[in-house]
């Protein structure tokens, strides 16, 4: 336990745990992109990796972003194409 929350606030973990209880469930669409975003980090990870491993992938997404992500099998959704673009921005 830090020593926030020893604070003088004074809650044990069951106040706690009934205070979270007392909350709204999260959006549905918060809840869908936790389960996302692993798999989309992996995807990140993998296609900066190779990119940085291999000059002609790397020039072929600079050129057209979205339809080498296509022809690799993933899928260029927003987020991860923003990404993208702002990492080989960077370089």
């Amino acid at each position: 336990m830090t020593r926030a929350m020893r604070g003088t606030a004074g809650y044990d973990e069951e106040r706690l745990g009934e205070l979270l209880t007392m909350l709204r469930p999260a959006p549905e669409g918060w809840v869908q992109a936790a389960k996302e975003l692993p798999e989309a980090r992996r995807s990140l990870d993998e296609i900066v990796a190779r990119a940085e491993a291999d000059l002609r992938f790397r020039e072929a997404l600079i050129a057209d972003l979205e339809a080498v992500l296509e022809r690799e099998g993933y899928e260029p959704v927003p987020p991860l194409v923003d990404e993208l673009r702002k990492r080989f921005q960077r370089d």
